[in-house]
């Protein structure tokens, strides 16, 4: 196994990741001709989160993960956590409205507003389908048809992304969202995920054997490891990777709803001081007659 030479060509995702920096490019050159400047930092946010879907599908990750099952945990890991997380921090729903004509704003809206959207967008059902995807695809015959089809494999991993998106869109997301709950159930939505993660991480760490046994045993491997011991390093980098990235996430929504309350606490000030402001003109008229 080569990581930097054994890459590979999956024109699926490389088609959608490119279309998808395409139009969040065509986005912000738009804004700029209105005279309008895009935050950097989500540009960054967005572009990098592409680049965590093509390194996952394009690489030698994409490569040797049917092969090797910690390889295919990093792609998880890539696919339905770090991509999504930078996506969602990229703000493209909220860059898509401001970039684009009156009326594909209001069919936007629309979209977002519908009874769809509000169902996949409520904090129960994201977290739901966050936290029960991981258990559906290893303790069902689900993993292992994946890693025998190609076009199970395929959707798995569009719904991972999908999933992934959904979760972080609701929680650290910028963008505007039907069902948008107050900081502290945020904080607790993604606090919840953590043990999750680490619950998950550890029955399969401690599993006497191996998933999909049959298939591995046919399989060629890239490294000389015993499946079981493979999915022991799986497990180890999914339960460490995973609460790492749901504390990390745990930090961005406190420092969200800080600087919420700061905000909040300044428009308060402010309003204070002009009603004093009011009062004080009202006296002096009051004093002159």
């Amino acid at each position: 196994m080569h990581p930097l030479t054994d890459w590979t060509i999956d024109p699926v995702p490389l088609v959608l990741c490119l279309a998808a920096a395409g139009l969040y490019a065509a986005g912000m050159r738009r804004l700029a001709h209105r005279g309008r400047r895009w935050s950097r930092s989500r540009a960054a946010s967005f572009f990098a989160g592409t680049v965590v879907l093509l390194v996952a599908t394009q690489s030698f990750i994409g490569v040797y993960d049917q092969a090797l099952f910690s390889l295919h945990v990093v792609q998880h890991v890539l696919l339905g956590i770090a991509g999504p997380f930078f996506l969602a921090l990229g703000a493209p729903v909220t860059l898509a409205l401001q970039a684009s004509h009156r009326s594909t704003q209001v069919n936007l809206l629309r979209v977002i507003r519908s009874a769809p959207a509000r169902f996949l967008t409520h904090p129960a059902v994201a977290l739901g389908l966050f936290s029960a995807t991981l258990f559906v695809l290893y303790f069902s015959p689900l993993y292992e048809l994946s890693l025998r089809n190609a076009a199970v494999h395929g959707w798995v991993h569009l719904h991972f992304v999908v999933v992934g998106s959904l979760f972080f869109w609701v929680t650290i997301g910028l963008d505007p969202v039907a069902n948008r709950v107050p900081h502290g159930a945020r904080l607790l939505i993604v606090l919840i995920t953590v043990p999750f993660h680490a619950f998950l991480g550890l029955a399969l760490l401690t599993g006497s054997h191996p998933l999909a046994e049959s298939f591995y045993a046919t399989v060629v491997r890239p490294v000389a490891s015993a499946p079981i011991d493979d999915q022991r390093t799986g497990a180890a980098i999914m339960w460490m990777v995973g609460d790492a990235f749901g504390l990390i996430a745990a930090l961005i929504v406190a420092q969200q709803w800080f600087r919420h309350e700061e905000r909040r606490s300044h428009r308060l000030d402010r309003a204070l001081d002009r009603d004093m402001m009011a009062a004080e003109g009202r006296d002096e008229e009051t004093a002159s007659t």
